[in-house]
């Protein structure tokens, strides 16, 4: 099988952040099906069902996923007896004000979630500097467990575009695991 995989991405953003770096994901992905978990659907209930990768996206309040968000999971593990997602391949991506934030603890929030759900879950490999001194920005934060990002300054930006880059390389990943994950 080569057609392109089917990756849906739930996501909460309070300030519109968390979209854009989802949307940079998806590009990097060659395309993805957003899903805005204040508005979900039981259309997008059933494009979850039928995803190949579910790639969870909060932003991080105060060290851990958005109440948003938090009621997006609890929804989804009513469906947990059936294990629905098991065998998907999961990923997660947060934005925070500050470089570090406690950002590690929303995406080991969303990694035992996936685990708890059955899904195989995929983190990010980008080596940037100061390891790779010719890839100045990527990966920045050093954050091998999922994507993490920070809220630009510039609010015209909103993620700063080392970051976005990125959440690109990141999609791209999830779209070679799923296809291999899938297609093996």
């Amino acid at each position: 099988m080569t057609d392109a995989p089917l990756i849906a991405i739930p996501y909460f953003t309070g300030n519109g952040h968390t979209r854009v770096l989802a949307e940079a994901v998806a590009d990097g992905a060659g395309g993805a099906t957003l899903i805005d978990v204040e508005q979900i659907t039981e259309a997008d209930w059933q494009t979850l069902r039928h995803a190949h990768a579910i790639l969870f996206a909060s932003p991080t309040y105060m060290g851990s996923t958005a109440a948003g968000f938090d009621r997006f999971l609890e929804d989804a593990a009513d469906r947990w007896p059936d294990l629905p997602w098991r065998d998907k391949i999961a990923g997660g991506l947060t934005v925070a004000t500050y470089p570090s934030g406690d950002k590690l603890s929303t995406l080991i929030r969303l990694a035992v979630y996936a685990a708890q759900m059955g899904m195989i879950w995929v983190g990010q490999a980008e080596i940037g500097a100061p390891v790779h001194p010719d890839k100045p920005g990527l990966n920045a934060p050093g954050s091998y467990l999922g994507l993490m990002a920070t809220s630009s300054r510039d609010k015209t930006q909103m993620v700063d575009a080392h970051d976005l880059e990125t959440a690109r390389h990141f999609g791209a990943r999830i779209a070679a695991a799923t296809l291999r994950w899938r297609d093996g």
